[in-house]
């Protein structure tokens, strides 16, 4: 009896270790945690602009990018690899940013292109703070909330700073 129980135990022990150690898994937290505010960040200037992708979205896009790139990273696939995975996800996230975009009435009105946009952007994002590039997502960050904020207030200002057209 004491044979199986060990055998059970050791193949769930196995199950979860795919973080051998702290440091591998404070890594690991560090990276999904990044792409997680970096990503909140820029979904709350969308919601706060009315954009119907917002807070949540963007979060969860971030997170799903970090992670997409995480995985096989912490799987051993060689960098050179990796393509073949962001591929995927280049590709996967342009659906999820084509839901974004709407064709209002007859017009030539067309709302969602920047969220579609800042979502993609946010994938790009993700990506780096799952490959370990915090630096790199952070500054991309920056200059994304300097698009979105400044350039709107400078480029409306007879809609007081509401980009209606762009959401």
């Amino acid at each position: 009896m004491d044979g199986w129980w060990q055998e059970v135990f050791g193949v769930i022990r196995g199950e979860f270790s795919d973080l051998p150690n702290i440091a591998e898994f404070t890594r690991v937290c560090v990276r999904l945690f990044m792409a997680i505010i970096l990503g909140g960040i820029l979904g709350f200037e969308r919601e706060s602009a009315g954009s119907s992708a917002g807070f949540r979205t963007h979060m969860l896009v971030a997170l799903g990018s970090a992670l997409f790139v995480l995985v096989p990273l912490q799987a051993g696939m060689r960098i050179e690899d990796l393509s073949r995975v962001l591929q995927g996800v280049v590709a996967g996230i342009g659906f999820l940013g084509a839901g974004a975009i709407i064709k209002q009435g007859q017009e030539l009105e067309i709302r969602g292109l920047t969220t579609a946009a800042s979502i993609w952007l946010t994938c790009a994002i993700g990506i780096a703070a799952g490959m370990g590039r915090e630096t790199m997502a952070i500054v991309s960050t920056l200059f994304a909330l300097i698009i979105l904020l400044l350039v709107r207030v400078v480029s409306t200002p007879d809609h007081r700073g509401k980009d209606k057209t762009s959401r």
